[in-house]
């Protein structure tokens, strides 16, 4: 099973902290918000992951190397410059193969079980679905949300929205109009699907944080020493 990291990002809204670092290796609880995700889809069972980079990649390569000491082999997709979500992935697509494959964004913390989606990955395919999207509540910086979820299908509109997590599973095909070196964005390729009803979804009621500014980076980072948020665990 493969699974990509969205890393291109520049972090604009983190400056002056990404002005030397790239975002996904700013500490959360002592370690790299990347070795986050990358250990907790080794211990879901995906053996590569491949993960994109723009902004100083040569330092998340550096720090994760080929993947050895974390248990997963490690891929790299060099982006001149940032492709945004749906082109970064389309770009990525020759090392991701030709089944559904898990992407996460990079800059998120979860505890969301990313084994919950192993079985997705074959039904998507059963099912004739493009995409499993993971949505949250919504938190005080997106209330308006994303997306509505009627029992386990994702619309575009609707009164009872929430916010994508970042998290999904997807099949090659619905990149399929993207450009390869193109810059794309993903929304407007997963409304179009959700048109056709090909993307389902679920609800994580757990831990999310979207690391998103210095401000939320210092608060996650508090709310992990708390020795009393046992949801932290």
């Amino acid at each position: 099973m493969r699974a990509m990291i969205l890393a291109a990002g520049r972090g604009e809204r983190m400056r002056p902290l990404t002005d030397h670092t790239p975002k996904v290796l700013l500490k959360v609880g002592g370690k790299p918000l990347v070795q986050w995700h990358v250990e907790e889809l080794w211990r879901a069972g995906f053996e590569q992951i491949v993960i994109n980079h723009a902004w100083l990649g040569d330092q998340i390569e550096k720090a994760l190397g080929n993947g050895t000491r974390f248990g997963p082999r490690i891929v790299y997709s060099p982006e001149e410059q940032a492709l945004e979500t749906a082109g970064g992935i389309t770009k990525a697509l020759p090392l991701l193969g030709t089944q559904p494959f898990l992407v996460v964004n990079g800059d998120i913390f979860t505890n969301f079980d990313f084994g919950r989606l192993v079985p997705r990955l074959a039904a998507l395919a059963a099912d004739r679905l493009l995409a499993h999207l993971v949505l949250v509540d919504n938190p005080p910086h997106h209330p308006e949300g994303d997306f509505t979820l009627r029992e386990t299908r994702v619309e575009a509109e609707g009164d009872a929205r929430l916010t994508f997590s970042g998290i999904g599973i997807y099949q090659p095909q619905l990149f399929a109009s993207v450009a390869a070196g193109g810059r794309a964005q993903l929304a407007p390729l997963l409304r179009a699907a959700m048109g056709e009803r090909r993307v389902s979804g679920e609800k994580h009621t757990g831990l999310w944080f979207d690391v998103g500014t210095p401000e939320r980076l210092t608060e996650l980072n508090r709310m992990l020493a708390d020795p009393d948020r046992s949801e932290f665990a």
